[in-house]
């Protein structure tokens, strides 16, 4: 068994006795180990954190372009090990980690391209005789440490989402993976270190969630940039004090299917998103109305081509669909499935597991206030329900305490942008899933569904403030 992982203190490489296990969802069979860090850790990694902003702030533009392509040119050299340890960890399938570093790759490379767009502007103040003589100089400056909280699903992309912005902008970073996927974070910060910036600016520790909340509490942190659970996000946003916080959470997607759309690509496309990853995506496909002209064609498509998809070991190259993060996780999802069994839903196909692995269920006859519905499934579960007009339909799917993304497939240009007009959410996608996602794109819901966009254009807006220069010329 090799030693436990240590974590990063400003750059520096810590251990300790408190050990957490990581283990493979597929059959809970040892990954690795890591060194948690405790209290006084924490306190060490706030104070380098300000040390280091010190200098990140200072970083000329090109120096911090120049770290983020290292950075992103260091993961590219390492993707393939890298994604191994995703699919150990997350228990994603090979395709699904491979595709999710390459997507990180991405993402740093877009943040280094914001990097030199971080524009201000020259505000002209003479408007009346008493300003006359006077011109406003507005630039947009860092914000300190970001705290970064990221969760299991996309443990490595999803987390350079929140680095690379940070590093772009200026400011000290420090990342608290999940504890079901800490290994790849501690791969990040030491690839960040690598890449050039400064060590003190750089700390990624697992920690036990109180020790995680002691950090979110803690006045030095300028930003807190959390993905995860809804109920967890807006506790932290509860006792986050004064300082900004961007909160991605969680949804319950729906998508539309309207009677003149693309049924082979529609149905294609909601296997896809709805099973992928096993359903735990925040904008998985989790509810589906489809207009009752096309209700049974596309349900048999669906059906067949969720029926084709195979179940399994995340490591073979064959599965489409690998375990649960826990099995806890996924009888959590069955019991709801079982509830609205009982409560009249029926099962078209899957609705059970084994052990993690849970079968690509589809779900009729259900209700909106089931919880299969109405609540944020995370599992590889959908429900189908027809329609007889638009509006019903656009009206089931803002029937939710929910607004991440949604999907229309419609061939009306007028539905798309009536859609676009009354949906309730951060991002409408028409003739595709709302699982689709570009890492460009502003990101983010809204609702119980979070607060904030991501994507490195937009959040660096949120990792940065406003700083004012007003110069008199009569002076």
């Amino acid at each position: 068994m090799k030693e436990p992982r240590p974590f990063l203190v400003g750059g520096e490489r810590r251990r300790s006795e408190k050990i957490l296990d990581v283990r493979f969802p597929y059959d809970d069979s040892l990954v690795g180990t890591v060194c948690l860090a405790g209290p006084t850790d924490l306190e060490d990694a706030v104070r380098a954190a300000q040390h280091g902003f010190g200098r990140t702030r200072r970083l000329p533009t090109h120096e911090r372009i120049r770290v983020l392509k290292r950075f992103a040119a260091l993961i590219d050299d390492r993707k393939e090990e890298i994604a191994g340890t995703i699919t150990q960890e997350a228990g994603k399938t090979a395709a699904l980690a491979r595709a999710e570093v390459e997507r990180a790759v991405e993402t740093v490379l877009l943040s280094a391209e914001e990097a030199g767009r971080i524009y201000g502007e020259v505000i002209p103040l003479d408007l009346t005789p008493a300003t006359g003589g006077r011109t406003g100089y507005l630039r947009r400056v860092p914000l300190g440490t970001v705290l970064a909280i990221t969760p299991f699903n996309f443990p490595f992309n999803l987390a350079c989402h929140k680095i690379g912005p940070a590093v772009a902008a200026g400011n000290a970073v420090i990342l608290k993976p999940s504890s079901k996927t800490p290994l790849s974070g501690l791969v990040l910060g030491d690839l960040l270190v690598e890449a050039g910036y400064p060590e003190e600016a750089v700390s990624v520790l697992p920690c036990t969630p109180d020790l995680a909340e002691w950090l979110v509490r803690d006045g030095r942190i300028a930003y807190l940039s959390f993905t995860g659970s809804p109920a967890v996000g807006w506790h932290l946003r509860e006792i986050a004090g004064r300082k900004r916080v961007g909160l991605e959470l969680g949804g319950n997607a729906a998508v539309i299917v309207d009677e003149d759309a693309d049924l082979t690509y529609a149905a294609e496309r909601i296997v896809q998103g709805g099973f992928s990853g096993a359903g735990q995506v925040c904008i998985s496909v989790q509810r589906v109305f489809l207009h009752r002209a096309v209700y049974r064609e596309c349900l048999e498509m669906v059906l067949e081509r969720t029926g084709a998809l195979r179940a399994g070991d995340p490591r073979d190259p064959a599965v489409d669909v690998g375990p649960m993060i826990s099995e806890e996780a996924a009888a959590a999802a069955e019991e709801k499935v079982k509830e609205a069994v009982f409560d009249g839903a029926t099962v078209l196909a899957g609705g059970g597991r084994d052990g993690t692995l849970f079968a690509p269920t589809i779900l009729a006859d259900t209700l909106q206030t089931m919880r299969v519905n109405a609540t944020e499934m995370f599992a590889p579960v959908i429900t189908v329900t027809p329609f007889d007009d638009f509006e019903a339909a656009l009206a089931m799917v803002n029937d939710s305490p929910f607004g991440l993304q949604a999907g229309v497939f419609t061939n009306r240009l007028d539905r798309a942008f009536h859609a676009f007009d009354e949906c309730e959410v951060g991002g409408l996608i028409v003739n595709d899933i709302p699982t689709f996602r570009a890492d460009a794109m502003p990101y983010g819901g809204v609702k119980a569904s979070g607060m904030g966009r991501e994507g490195p254009r937009y959040v660096i807006e949120e990792m940065t403030e406003p700083r004012l220069m007003v110069l008199n010329r009569r002076g």
